[in-house]
């Protein structure tokens, strides 16, 4: 079932219009049944070792499917991927999570702290800076380096962060706008009947970098 989840997402690639989209609501309905069924699944399986999302449902972790045109010179009605953010809140939380996205040759499962705003980023940053020595070692831990390469690096800022010292030998640590670490996963892996398990695991790995920035942020 969850390949028909991709399947969809391929064919909305090729027909991002409303009247395709309509004359297949009943495909739009069947993909993003199976992707609540999937984070339904997963929740639990994370508040094991979270409490955080204890009480969090699918529908309020997914986001729509329909584009925000307004200010975009793409006009296409809607996105080509479905996701989820996993954390107390839902999806308008903007604390530690979560995330799993669903798109042909680009899914990936992904945790962290994405798009803090200035005040958020700055007790980040802070929490790195008096606890460098902790984090790096969070980073380089055996289970998450087994599905991540570290902090991904996006949206990275060129120069130093201002209240920091430069000569700060750790400085790059600092130079991130968003916190995350995140796994690829293949078309295939979603489809396994292994796959929610896996989910579970990685997503265990993930943890301690999303309790690092739950304290950051808490303080």
């Amino acid at each position: 079932m969850k390949k028909l989840v991709l399947e969809f997402l391929a064919q909305l690639a090729e027909n991002n219009n409303r009247e395709w989209f309509q004359s297949h609501k009943k495909d739009y309905e069947e993909a993003k049944n199976e992707v609540m069924f999937i984070v339904n699944s997963i929740i639990p399986l994370i508040a094991k070792f979270d409490d955080y999302v204890k009480f969090v449902e699918a529908k309020d972790c997914m986001f729509r499917i329909f584009r925000d045109v307004r200010f975009s010179k793409d006009k296409s009605p809607y996105k080509i991927n479905m996701g989820a953010w996993i954390t107390r809140s839902g999806r308008k939380s903007p604390g530690p999570g979560y995330y799993i996205h669903f798109q042909p040759g680009g899914s990936f499962l992904a945790a962290g702290v994405y798009m803090p705003n200035p005040d958020q980023l700055k007790k980040i940053r802070k929490e790195i800076y008096y606890n460098v020595t902790e984090f790096k070692s969070i980073l380089n831990e055996k289970k998450l380096k087994k599905y991540s390469d570290g902090l991904t690096e996006i949206d990275k800022a060129k120069l130093p962060p201002k209240d920091f010292p430069k000569d700060f030998q750790e400085i790059e640590l600092l130079k991130h706008r968003h916190y995350t670490v995140s796994y690829p996963l293949r078309d295939e892996m979603i489809d396994s009947e292994h796959f929610i398990e896996l989910t579970g695991i990685v997503f265990r790995a993930m943890y301690p970098v999303n309790s690092f920035l739950k304290r950051a942020l808490e303080d």
